[in-house]
């Protein structure tokens, strides 16, 4: 199930995927716009064609890998950041890439594979708000917290350090750091794993196993496997079956 829109009213929260990979740009997207309160309003390929974009389609935000053919993330960051905010989404995860990409005006830095599908949509809502997210296992190249140095937006917010889920990052080595409460904290999780919670929200959501591997970045031959051992934990045959357990929607479910 995907987290509950924020109480904002208005117009969408427009999102900017800037990615060479298509799968990358396609799970995003998916995953992006399934949430009624933001909606992905342009894609690039590489660093020139983001700024191009962003210019033309005036995102609220974007989020943009560091590398790309042609020009790349950290190249393209300064001149993108007078045109929004802009957060980090990538694989590299090098101290120095890092520093450099937050000195050039980044206001957060997430590693592909250490957030949730909730926490990620989290994160890109925070960042209108002025508060940014970074992943643990960067956090301690950081220190305690990082101000972004640009001024061309009020994000006066410190980082957050990022309590990632993935046994690969373990807890940021910051002091006290903050850990984000997935929405579904309160309901049982009927034994699913970390995995297969979030491949249930993705369900939940209305993907299908297409959406579902791209968005979690696997083999559709995989969600089908997760899917497998999710209906047998939920004790379910069908889909809306398995959703309606989950949700607490059948009678004795979980209570509200």
């Amino acid at each position: 199930m995907p987290d509950q829109p924020q109480a904002r009213q208005g117009p969408p929260l427009r999102v900017l995927v800037a990615d060479d990979n298509p799968v990358v740009r396609a799970g995003l997207t998916a995953l992006l716009d399934a949430h009624p309160d933001i909606e992905v309003a342009a894609q690039a390929t590489n660093g020139a064609e983001a700024v191009a974009r962003a210019r033309h389609h005036r995102p609220d935000v974007a989020l943009l890998d560091v590398r790309m053919p042609g020009t790349d993330g950290l190249t393209a960051l300064p001149e993108l950041t007078a045109l929004c905010p802009v957060m980090m989404l990538t694989y590299s995860t090098e101290p120095e890439v890092v520093t450099e990409a937050l000195r050039r005006g980044a206001v957060g830095y997430l590693v592909h594979g250490e957030f949730t599908a909730a926490e990620l949509v989290t994160a890109v809502r925070d960042m209108r708000e002025g508060r940014a997210t970074i992943s643990a296992t960067v956090s301690s190249s950081l220190g305690v917290s990082y101000e972004p140095s640009h001024e061309s937006h009020d994000h006066s917010s410190q980082l957050q350090p990022f309590v990632a889920q993935s046994s690969k990052s373990g807890p940021a080595r910051a002091p006290a750091p903050r850990r984000r409460v997935p929405d579904h904290a309160d309901r049982p999780s009927f034994g699913l794993s970390s995995r297969e919670v979030e491949v249930m929200d993705l369900i939940a959501s209305g993907m299908n196993n297409r959406q579902i591997a791209a968005t979690c970045f696997i083999s559709e031959k995989t969600v089908k496997n997760h899917i497998n051992r999710i209906f047998a934990k939920l004790h379910s045959a069908t889909r809306s079956e398995a959703i309606a357990h989950w949700l607490g929607t059948t009678p004795g479910g979980w209570p509200r």
